[in-house]
């Protein structure tokens, strides 16, 4: 059971502090960046910031779905999910780019094991990124 990771980045016309009170917003803006791949988002406890809970299904593709309860941390320059259903982490990291920001989605989690691990390794990464990307246009479309 090796780590599988996928990683998307953007630089979004916005300082580093705005960028990051926007992706920890989870109650405004975060349904407003999801793609279609996210269904039945939902905030549990909080909405902003590090103490947030939210859930919403990960509809990856048309017979792969993951049901995600994410526990909220925030860090400096750095947002992190947790899902406590899997080992599935995200984090969001911000860092100054000139007048901009650079953001950057990271996605990993314990991949299965044998034959079917190698698979998920080498194709997860390719979808996951897809969607990763849709979602960070979404974010640099909104702080536009």
């Amino acid at each position: 059971m090796g780590q599988v990771s996928a990683s998307s980045s953007i630089t979004v016309a916005a300082d580093p502090k705005r960028a990051l009170e926007a992706i920890a917003d989870y109650d405004t803006v975060r349904p407003r960046i999801l793609s279609p791949h996210y269904r039945d988002y939902k905030v549990v406890e909080g909405g902003k910031g590090a103490g947030t809970v939210a859930e919403w299904t990960l509809q990856a593709t048309e017979k792969r779905t993951r049901n995600v309860h994410a526990v909220v941390s925030v860090s400096d320059s750095i947002v992190t999910e947790r899902d406590s259903n899997s080992t599935m982490v995200n984090t969001w990291t911000v860092t100054p780019e000139g007048d901009s920001a650079q953001v950057t989605l990271r996605t990993t989690w314990k991949g299965a094991g044998g034959i079917s691990g190698i698979f998920e390794g080498i194709f997860a990464p390719l979808g996951l990124k897809k969607i990763q990307a849709e979602v960070l246009e979404n974010l640099r479309r909104e702080l536009a």
